[in-house]
């Protein structure tokens, strides 16, 4: 995929390309919306191309399993029969009300007049959280995802973090690398309990209360080995792993960038909205993790029912006269 130029107008604008944004663009073409959606990243997927598209995901309904690579391939063709345009590469910046339309202003100074603007960028700009102790290792053994699992295949790999990500790789990871073990600085993890005990079964080994202090090469300079200070009764021993990959899956901090300079309420890097999925500014939207509202949560399959709410709310507010509810997709010869 690529991206197209610039139209001068469509009805609506999606501001994210991941798998919400997706299922956004296949539902605003089942309701005969003309329909483009911008990105800042060069590729459809949002964070799931970029960070985890060999990552397994196990929560989308109909898909025991599915990688993430495939979920966004089969969301790009789902859309496609619609044929939306993809402004990838390009940051939406401005907003500005212009004959009852939105002037929606990109990076590159083009603009894009809509009729309504749905936002599912969803966790907007993030930026991973470094290792200490990996400082000037990154690139060099320390990454923070794993495009492609094939690229650790027979390694030594260790994964600091207690998260989802981090019990994610150690299952993907599990079958490909000579071995794997997770770190933990506590001995609490806010990862999914059932993931947590696929890891502990398969007899990944899980070392908690620990530090990463060093990280130490071989004589090519190419990380070797890690080095641990692990709490004890009493006081601290050392532990040193052999390790050719640090995955340092220690979370992110997310910026949503020009989104908060639209008029829009902002909660906890969020944008709140009402039942609609409408933000405080009028003809305005949001769907996905980037979409606040008390008892949300944040999934992949909430952001689909979120999308689809927001689209044929939107397509209601642009033609009074259209129905809330189209009937269903699979009425459509």
């Amino acid at each position: 995929m690529s991206s197209a130029e610039t139209p001068s107008e469509v009805d609506l604008l999606i501001v994210g390309a991941g798998p919400t944004g997706l299922f956004a663009a296949y539902y605003a073409g089942f309701r005969e919306l003309s329909t483009a959606v911008v990105d800042s990243l060069p590729e459809a997927g949002g964070q799931v191309t970029a960070m985890y598209p060999e990552k397994k995901i196990f929560d989308v309904a109909g898909f025991p399993m599915v990688l993430g690579r495939d979920l966004v391939s089969a969301l790009v063709e789902q859309a496609d029969q619609f044929k939306p345009t993809y402004l990838l590469g390009r940051r939406a910046r401005t907003v500005s009300e212009v004959d009852g339309k939105l002037d929606v202003g990109l990076e590159d100074g083009s603009v894009v007049r809509t009729g309504a603007i749905l936002i599912t960028a969803g966790m907007g700009e993030f930026t991973p959280r470094p290792l200490p102790a990996g400082d000037g290792w990154l690139g060099r053994g320390v990454v923070n995802f794993v495009p492609e699992l094939e690229a650790l295949r027979d390694q030594d790999v260790v994964i600091v973090g207690g998260g989802d990500s981090a019990f994610d790789w150690a299952l993907s990871l599990h079958e490909i690398a000579s071995s794997v073990t997770l770190v933990h600085r506590r001995n609490k993890f806010r990862a999914f309990a059932a993931t947590v005990r696929q890891v502990r079964e398969l007899g990944v080994p899980i070392i908690t209360d620990a530090q990463v202090i060093e990280l130490r090469g071989d004589s090519a300079d190419r990380l070797a080995e890690v080095e641990l200070e692990v709490k004890a009764d009493p006081g601290h021993e050392r532990v040193v792993l052999p390790a050719q990959t640090v995955v340092a899956a220690l979370g992110f901090t997310a910026d949503l960038g020009p989104i908060e300079s639209w008029g829009l309420e902002i909660t906890r890097r969020a944008v709140a909205v009402d039942t609609t999925m409408r933000t405080a500014r009028e003809m305005i939207y949001a769907a996905g993790d980037i979409a606040a509202y008390p008892g949300k949560v944040k999934l992949i399959a909430t952001g689909f029912g979120e999308a689809a709410t927001a689209v044929n709310n939107i397509a209601v507010a642009l033609n009074p006269e259209a129905h809330l509810f189209p009937g269903h997709s699979s009425d459509v010869s």
